[in-house]
């Protein structure tokens, strides 16, 4: 899962991360309004967290922005504003959650799972193709009630091709997604090849119809044999 921390306060942004990588959440920082439009505009997230107050510009401004481009990721304010005014302005702009500071970084992390379960319209915290049913919040793959042992980064691999379910996925996506900012620098996609290639052993090994299928040329996509 891929978390963007939009926060201008250095404490505040490090315990944050820090908390949320020991969950096994890949996070990704901004620390003024330009960062942060950039990183909007060129990649994708599982959720973001905003702080309203940035330097060089308003986190409500970024949020009218990011919805009037019709992204869907997952967002939730974080702010030291408290009052219901300023709460219900950045819900009517789009906000999924809000949440003022100080908080509890538990109840930030329960948050955000809420917000995750609700984009990827999970049932409860369940997510289910074929035989596999996905814990969204114990980050769990089970085939047939057995765990299938997968590194965080497969988890994530495994999890951005259910969701695209319905289409191919191009290696450029999935490298985006999974490296986010160290995607630039990728000058050939030999770590998302392995990474594919182990995803698809430890799936055939099971016995499990799940199946990744690659389209020469595009990308990969999941489907049922």
């Amino acid at each position: 899962m891929k978390i963007l921390v939009i926060e201008d306060e250095k404490t505040l942004r490090e315990n944050i991360t820090r908390y949320l990588q020991g969950e096994q959440y890949h996070c990704e920082i901004a620390v003024d309004y330009g960062s942060a439009l950039e990183k909007l505009d060129l990649f994708d997230y599982d959720c973001i967290l905003l702080d309203i107050s940035l330097p060089g510009g308003s986190g409500l401004e970024l949020l009218k922005i990011f919805r009037k481009n019709k992204k869907q990721d997952g967002l939730i304010i974080i702010s030291a504003r408290d009052s219901i005014d300023d709460k219900i302005k950045g819900l009517n702009l789009g906000a999924d959650d809000y949440l003022a500071k100080p908080f509890h970084l538990a109840e930030l992390e329960a948050r955000i799972a809420s917000v995750i379960r609700r984009k990827y319209s999970a049932v409860g915290n369940k997510m289910s193709f074929g035989d596999l049913s996905v814990d969204l919040q114990a980050k769990t793959v089970e085939i047939d009630t057995e765990i299938l042992d997968l590194t965080p980064t497969e988890y994530d691999l495994l999890l951005f091709l259910m969701v695209n379910k319905n289409r191919v996925v191009s290696k450029n996506a999935i490298a985006v997604h999974l490296l986010g900012d160290d995607a630039e620098w990728l000058m050939q996609y030999d770590i998302i090849y392995a990474h594919i290639k182990n995803l698809r052993k430890k799936l055939s090994e099971t016995g499990s119809p799940v199946y990744i299928r690659s389209r020469y040329g595009v990308g990969y996509k999941i489907e049922l044999r």
